[in-house]
């Protein structure tokens, strides 16, 4: 069993022995998603984390946002006293549906490894038809978890919960059934290849099986990516259309009705964050089979990269950025003189305080962004630099494979040996990817007198090392199981999967085809769109409220020439220093895009967390650059621009 006691499972145990909950017609679904999640809670357990955890929120909301300020400025607050409800409503959603989401996770992660499941089932069971050896293969080689799941098939016999592979089989299933139902028919057809009377009817059966996975997850991926753009046009407008639009009219609207800025800040930077990421979520948790990645995250530790841990660094990085753009409120609070260049403020405080209105201070502020955004980018290049350059090097291997392994069966299917026939074929191959893999293997085998199985999945010095790969990995795994029953069935062994690594290409290649509108969309929101609009709307913003506060102070020095005579000087307010207001946009962008890359990967590559952190990394770093240099000009050129105007007056 892997590790368990989530923070989910611990936090439910302890909610279900302070609130004892009936779970009512709910219970049977949620145990269902509960079993399905190899969770160690109940449903009562559940229903009253989803209670316990939104009530305290609410309290400790209220405290914070409410009652402490106050304690120091004697006013009440009606919007936060909304924020906390609606925050403690925003969380019951997610807690409530928890055990769903956790359910649709493991079936994602476990359906990424459901081809190569039956396919390694069909390749046994083509050699010895045993179903019960046959699943003993698979769990042994794919990797958790459908690995475990496999495992618990077999762990049902042994303890007498059921009376054969067959009917412990067909209970696992069930948890498929309207998920995965091409899982369930390919399992059925492997069944029934046992019972047919020659063996050419068996063979069909089995190849019949394999055909039915790569045909049934094409038209799934098919019908996903249809449905997926509906729902991702509602997210686009939802969490990134209409909020930046309404960051144009922020500027006028807080002017005339004297919002202060931590109330933009609950709205941009918690609750829309947290109402996309839900949404996304929602998209991803309906993403059929897909093809995972091989986990090479192990490698990390392998390759020496946690010498220095990367969130050390990238807190060092965030933490100097941050200092250098909280630097004018320290100098506010030190009591440092106004800095003045030109027409222009550095800090900018009004008499009562209020601050800090200043261009300088508007360009400094830029450094929070970049504390978030090149923070959170370090820590994830220095976790995936390495180990990306291997993925890259593995896949470009994966797409030449299939020749390589028809020359290598062709070679034992002559009598070859195979520690023979791995040195001829990468003589034959000589500079290509698969040529380099099969040379490491003949390499162990000739200098370091290893045997096959040793050359290629030795933990130091095997081939496997440099090419962590799902696809490589399994192909030389049923070579060494193959070569078992001899030659013969090396070769015929070698040459399906030949053929079924050509047909997993075909299918991926269509599949990349039809998501490909969907993803390029999302990347031109995240890489340019998004840190581009939001930019300008912070020059504007500030070009605005430079402009309300020199109009304020000629309507007072009227009012003063004309010995009050009516003129409203606080028609528009103070406003929102750009300064604070550049803070709250950066800070939405940064975590818009983290959000849009989690997506993208989610899409592409279903549970595979190297591709994400890269994903991720790269996405940060482009957007934040972008969007902090054309802020930075925009700013600057639009403050120019309205004290050239206003010079004029």
């Amino acid at each position: 069993m892997p590790r368990q006691n989530s923070w989910y499972e611990k936090s439910a145990a302890w909610a279900g022995k302070v609130v004892g909950i009936s779970p009512g017609k709910r219970g049977p679904d949620i145990q269902r998603q509960i079993d399905t999640a190899h969770m160690s809670i109940s449903p009562s357990d559940v229903l009253a984390l989803a209670i316990i955890a939104p009530f305290f929120t609410f309290i400790l909301s209220l405290v914070f946002t409410v009652f402490v300020p106050f304690l120091f400025t004697g006013n009440l607050s009606l919007w936060f006293m909304a924020f906390s409800v609606i925050i403690a409503i925003m969380l019951y959603v997610p807690l409530n549906n928890m055990p769903h989401f956790l359910a649709r996770r493991w079936r994602q992660q476990a359906s990424n490894q459901m081809v190569l499941c039956v396919f390694y089932m069909v390749t046994y069971m083509r050699h010895t038809p045993n179903l019960e050896l046959a699943i003993e293969f698979a769990s042994a080689h794919i990797g958790p978890p459908l690995a475990l799941d496999l495992k618990k098939i077999l762990w049902d016999v042994e303890t007498e919960r059921y009376q054969s592979v067959s009917e412990s089989f067909e209970n696992y299933l069930k948890f498929w059934r309207g998920d995965a139902n091409e899982f369930i028919e390919a399992i059925h057809l492997i069944e029934s290849s046992l019972f047919e009377n020659t063996n050419e009817r068996r063979l069909a059966s089995l190849d019949k099986s394999l055909e039915v996975m790569l045909d049934e997850t094409y038209e799934k991926m098919l019908h996903y990516a249809q449905d997926l753009k509906s729902p991702l046009t509602m997210l686009h407008m939802l969490g990134i259309i209409l909020p930046v639009l309404g960051l144009v009219i922020l500027p006028l609207a807080v002017s005339f009705f004297d919002m202060h800025w931590t109330v933009i800040f609950s709205m941009y930077n918690v609750l829309l964050p947290l109402g996309v990421f839900y949404m996304g979520k929602r998209i991803l948790s309906t993403r059929p089979t897909g093809y995972g990645e091989a986990d090479i995250s192990q490698l990390y530790h392998e390759m020496g990269e946690h010498s220095k841990n990367p969130a050390v660094e990238a807190l060092f990085i965030a933490g100097v950025l941050l200092l250098i753009g909280l630097s004018p409120l320290f100098m506010h609070w030190f009591g440092v003189g106004e800095i003045e260049f030109g027409p222009f403020e550095f800090l900018g405080y009004t008499d009562d305080g209020y601050g800090p209105f200043g261009l300088g201070a508007g360009l400094i502020s830029i450094c929070i962004t970049l504390a978030a955004g090149l923070g959170l980018w370090w820590f994830y290049h220095r976790r995936t630099r390495s180990l990306i350059e291997i993925r890259r090097r593995s896949r470009q291997l994966e797409d030449e494979f299939a020749s390589a392994l028809f020359q290598l069966g062709n070679r034992i299917g002559d009598g070859i040996p195979a520690e023979i026939a791995f040195g001829k074929v990468a003589a034959t191959m000589e500079g290509t990817r698969g040529g380099d893999f099969f040379a490491l293997v003949a390499n162990n085998i000739t200098r370091l007198g290893m045997g096959v199985e040793e050359a290629i999945f030795n933990p130091k010095h095997g081939a496997l090392v440099q090419y962590p790969s799902n696809l490589i990995e399994s192909s030389m795994k049923v070579l060494v199981e193959s070569s078992r029953k001899g030659p013969v069935e090396a070769s015929k062994a070698l040459m399906s999967m030949s053929t079924y690594i050509k047909e997993m290409h075909r299918v991926d290649e269509r599949l990349k085809d039809l998501l490909a509108d969907v993803l390029s969309s999302m990347k031109s929101q995240v890489n340019f769109l998004l840190p581009t609009i939001a930019a300008i709307v912070i020059g504007i913003t500030s070009m605005i409220t430079a402009v309300l506060g020199a109009i304020q102070e000629q309507a007072a020095d009227l009012e003063g020439g004309l010995g009050g005579g009516g003129l409203p000087v606080d028609l528009f307010g103070m406003g929102i220093p750009t300064y604070y207001f550049q803070i709250v946009v950066g800070i939405y962008v940064v975590q818009v895009v983290w959000i849009l890359a989690f997506m993208i990967s989610g899409i592409e590559n279903g549970v595979d967390t190297l591709s994400e952190e890269y994903v991720k990394g790269k996405s940060l770093f482009l957007a934040t650059i972008m969007y902090s240099s054309i802020a930075f000009v925009v700013i600057l050129a639009f403050n120019l621009l309205a004290a050239s105007v206003l010079s004029a007056f």
